[in-house]
């Protein structure tokens, strides 16, 4: 499967993490399903909630913030696509935690935000049976 995301949104979202170091951050991804792949037509950012000793290494949001952008998705025409976050000083390959909270249809992308520079950024999509993720193909244009 094929993710496009812009640069102006990719821009945005490294922007956001960037600002957030050495903590975690993340926000949703809207957009549309076309052929075999999505198109991220905007990004959501999304307060981390988890415990502030913890967002350093976890991303946490609330029921509320998903519900909210899910509705504004729909009345939009959009799908609420997935999300992304970052991994700072770590590479953006998901961790057991990402794996243990995420859904089998969302898209993760992942940041890895390294001294405070967004350096590079890939897709996910958690396998059917849980067990691991697939790297999907990323375009920027």
């Amino acid at each position: 499967m094929t993710i496009r995301l812009s640069p102006v949104l990719q821009t945005r979202i490294y922007a956001q993490l960037q600002q957030v170091y050495p903590n975690e951050g993340g926000g949703f991804l809207l957009g549309s399903v076309e052929g075999g792949g999505m198109v991220v037509v905007e990004t959501r950012p999304v307060e981390n909630v988890f415990a502030a000793e913890q967002q350093h290494h976890r991303y946490a949001m609330t029921s509320h913030d998903w519900a909210r952008l899910e509705d504004e998705a729909d009345a939009r025409g959009l799908a609420l696509l997935g999300y992304y976050h970052s991994h700072p000083d770590s590479p953006p390959i998901p961790s057991a935690y990402d794996r243990e909270h995420a859904l089998p249809n969302f898209v993760y992308v992942i940041v890895g935000v390294q001294n405070g520079q967004a350096v590079e950024t890939r897709a996910w999509q958690l396998g059917q049976d849980r067990s691991t993720f697939d790297e999907l193909t990323l375009l920027i244009e």
